[in-house]
């Protein structure tokens, strides 16, 4: 672990806050990636991925408050006491209502985006694992880890709940784009998917955090998780039983508008078709 990386002066640059910055940076290019796949103009990128900035910070800092008002007048303008479950519905929500306002199909962006959130997640918690935050309880097996400059510091070896989200994480990003983005055949499934592997993931990680169960058993963030689950599998259902198609470029109009020899990208007029099942 390695909380601070160098200073420079009375400027110290802090692994957490460097990672984090690397999290909102990969969740841009694998979106403007996943974007120009969709034939969806990628300029759309910037003005969603401020969008998530400013709502995923607003959003996790306010839900730290909320569970732990008592530090309101040390933490409420700190760059320390985030949750993750805060900044990911605080982020959602701005980013839907920049989708909203754009003139490409919400659901399509939706599916297109959330690779780059599994992506930046794995990201995220590198910077948990650096600055020695966020690990679990006291564990005897042979990669537990002590965080003896963590946040707060223990010697005692323990479970190293980052990594444990890391590879969650990138199990996901493959899920996503490999196994379920080819069998799923409507728009909004694949975000849908994201939300409940990603409920599945933190619920079970969480069984060896050190958090505080708050009723039957479970924590705040299990709570989440299980809602996270039950919406994401009830949102996949009506999505591939109810949905449209997802619709794609055709592959002609691509190559056309890429030497161009063909109309430029919004003027196209030719038919999509649908998104083929696995």
């Amino acid at each position: 672990m390695r909380p601070e990386l160098f200073s420079v002066g009375p400027v110290t640059l802090h692994s957490f806050g460097l990672m984090m910055a690397l999290s909102f940076v990969t969740a841009g290019v694998v979106s403007a990636w996943r974007f120009k796949r969709a034939g969806i103009d990628p300029e759309i990128t910037y003005g969603l991925l401020i969008a998530a900035i400013v709502g995923g910070i607003v959003g996790s800092k306010v839900h730290y408050l909320l569970v732990h008002p008592e530090q309101w007048r040390t933490a409420a303008l700190s760059g320390s006491g985030l949750i993750w479950y805060g900044g990911m519905l605080g982020g959602a929500l701005a980013v839907w209502l920049v989708a909203h306002f754009s003139p490409v199909r919400t659901a399509l962006l939706a599916d297109a985006i959330a690779p780059g959130l599994a992506a930046a997640y794995a990201v995220g918690r590198m910077g948990c694992l650096l600055n020695g935050d966020d690990y679990g309880v006291p564990s005897t097996l042979p990669w537990a880890m002590s965080f003896p400059k963590g946040s707060p510091p223990t010697t005692q070896l323990v479970h190293p709940t980052q990594i444990y989200e890391i590879l969650g994480s990138l199990v996901i990003l493959a899920l996503l784009l490999w196994v379920l983005e080819p069998r799923l055949r409507n728009a909004g499934s694949l975000f849908w998917s994201y939300l409940g592997l990603a409920g599945i993931e933190r619920f079970l990680v969480e069984s060896v955090r050190t958090n505080t169960p708050v009723a039957l058993g479970l924590t705040q963030a299990q709570w989440i998780s299980a809602g996270l689950m039950v919406a994401g599998a009830l949102g996949v259902w009506l999505i591939e039983t109810r949905g449209t198609p997802a619709e794609v470029p055709r592959a002609k109009a691509d190559v056309a508008r890429a030497t161009g020899r063909g109309p430029a990208r919004g003027k196209q007029k030719g038919a999509p078709h649908r998104r083929r099942s696995g």
